[in-house]
């Protein structure tokens, strides 16, 4: 859609939204679906483990007690060589539960060398009795593997997948977004199941005009200008029928094959869970942006990378500097996950070209300096649905391509500069921010601003912006794609719950069930 008919569409929906309390955005996405036409929303609905259509299992594994491998509950000795002595042979059964009784389980203390935790493979869950009951403490912080580089210290649980991806097949014909087949040159090596990365890097200024239009990349732009517009998303293959690959979920991007889209392989493990734990730092500190490597990712705790259909529920994360990060993961959920003490760095985000993230329930009492939202790497399809933090911060965008995001029923602190993202790598995000029934619980503003006049770090492409409300905030008309019924809520009250019941036929128990409790709590 051309940035004229953006605005054309804007201009109509203002004038439908004084009529109506039923979204007209919505009732487009709808007629799309019957019609086949490009919808203006993105489908949301595929976000989550598989999907969102089922609930998150709870698994019978062969259970693995790291209090018999060593392990010793609140005797503020290491448990680390215990635990790895867990995973490993949960990992040479094939599967398992690393689990956890109740009590505190000390990590990197004093003695302790500076390695991380590393989980590989598929089918490996750890598991507490509970939050506040099953504890991981750890005592030091992880040093920065570059001292030079604040952002380079390790998350101190890690998971990581076997193999490397690899190139498959190109893409030899156009096709739109929201539709699910690719044509390529060569489908032999590519299966019924298989899980791919449609991927392209590309600088041609026509395709990064449409990428960030109406924005115009500065000089000062490095990662887009020269390495160009970079997509990674991450797919399943429904069916090959000689060249066509069809795929389960919906492609977020245009594809024009004189951009030089390729197919690869993805390297992944699955099925991997974190629940009933709590993960407790020891950041003490007042949080200062950049101080220090410590102030920055002392204690960042855990990382899910390569991971489809795995999940972290149920879990709490205190006194952290980076709580909770998805990374080259596809399909997966984080949920009923609180984070509180001491104020850190970011909260819960996906990140590193994941696509299909689902991050529910998220409850940031802490107020982290970048809360619950998206990182880089081309992140694409994130939902964040109904989750809160406090109005003194704001949620993450944090530059390097994140696109195709939604923020539904989110309610917390609405302002600039908590984005986040170097100045090389804005903007901020790419086409398709969608904020949905967003509750704003700060200081309202006047016209806000997409595209900041005083500072070189707030840059969002136009965004879709609907049923926002709470403190009185408008926007200008010029940086947004679309703005309906701005200072009340709309009809679906939520956007994901909706396009999951359309494509299902009926809401999963599952969400009925998690709603039911939010509103009880």
């Amino acid at each position: 859609m051309s940035f004229k008919n953006v605005l054309f569409v804007t201009l109509i929906f203002s004038l439908l939204s004084c009529q109506a309390q039923n979204s007209q955005v919505w009732e487009d996405f709808k007629a799309s679906k019957q019609t086949g036409n490009e919808p203006i929303l993105p489908d949301f609905s595929y976000a989550g483990y598989k999907y969102s259509e089922v609930e998150i299992p709870t698994v019978n594994h062969k259970i693995f007690d790291v209090t018999k491998f060593g392990a010793i509950p609140n005797d503020i000795n290491s448990d680390k060589d215990a635990i790895k002595k867990a995973i490993k042979a949960a990992e040479k059964n094939g599967s398992g539960i690393v689990y956890f009784p109740k009590g505190k389980y000390y990590v990197n203390t004093q003695n302790d060398d500076t390695s991380i935790i590393e989980i590989k493979g598929s089918n490996i869950v750890f598991r507490g009795e509970g939050v506040n009951k099953s504890t991981l403490f750890f005592d030091k912080d992880l040093p920065p593997t570059d001292p030079k580089k604040l952002w380079s210290c390790p998350s101190a649980i890690q998971t990581k997948a076997s193999g490397a991806d690899k190139k498959l097949a190109t893409i030899t014909s156009n096709t739109r977004r929201e539709t699910h087949n690719i044509e390529v040159n060569d489908a032999s090596k590519i299966k019924k199941g298989n899980w791919i990365i449609l991927k392209v890097s590309n600088n041609d200024p026509e395709l990064i005009k449409y990428d960030i239009q109406p924005l115009i990349a500065d000089k000062t732009w490095s990662t887009i200008n020269t390495k160009g517009v970079i997509v990674n998303e991450r797919h399943q293959v429904s069916s090959v029928k000689k060249n066509t690959i069809t795929l389960v979920e919906p492609i977020h991007y245009d594809i024009q094959a004189k951009h030089n889209w390729s197919v690869y392989s993805f390297a992944h493990s699955e099925e991997l869970g974190f629940e009933d734990l709590s993960f407790e730092g020891n950041w003490k500190k007042e949080f200062v942006h950049h101080r220090s490597a410590q102030d920055d990712g002392g204690w960042s705790i855990l990382q899910v990378s390569r991971c489809v259909n795995s999940w972290v529920k149920d879990c709490s994360f205190k006194n952290v500097n980076n709580a909770l990060s998805f990374s080259q993961s596809a399909y997966s959920t984080a949920i009923n996950i609180t984070i509180n003490g001491f104020i850190g760095h970011s909260s819960v985000h996906a990140a590193g070209g994941s696509t299909g993230i689902l991050l529910a329930n998220i409850n940031d009492i802490a107020g982290m300096h970048h809360s619950t939202g998206v990182g880089g790497g081309s992140t694409t399809a994130t939902v964040i649905w109904r989750s809160k933090y406090p109005s003194h911060t704001c949620f993450e965008s944090h530059a390097s391509q994140p696109r195709c995001t939604l923020f539904d029923n989110v309610e917390g602190g609405f302002f600039s500069g908590r984005a986040g993202g170097a100045i090389k790598s804005l903007p901020n995000h790419s086409r398709y921010l969608v904020l949905w029934n967003f509750k704003e619980t700060d200081e309202s503003e006047k016209d806000f601003r997409f595209i900041a006049t005083d500072s070189w770090y707030w840059r969002i492409v136009p965004p879709i912006i609907v049923g926002f409300h709470g403190a009185g905030t408008t926007f200008n008309k010029d940086e947004v794609q679309i703005t309906e019924s701005i200072g009340a809520p709309v009809k679906p009250e939520s956007l994901f719950e909706e396009q999951l019941k359309l494509r299902l036929g009926k809401l999963p128990d599952w969400i009925t069930k998690l709603k039911n409790e939010l509103i009880i709590n």
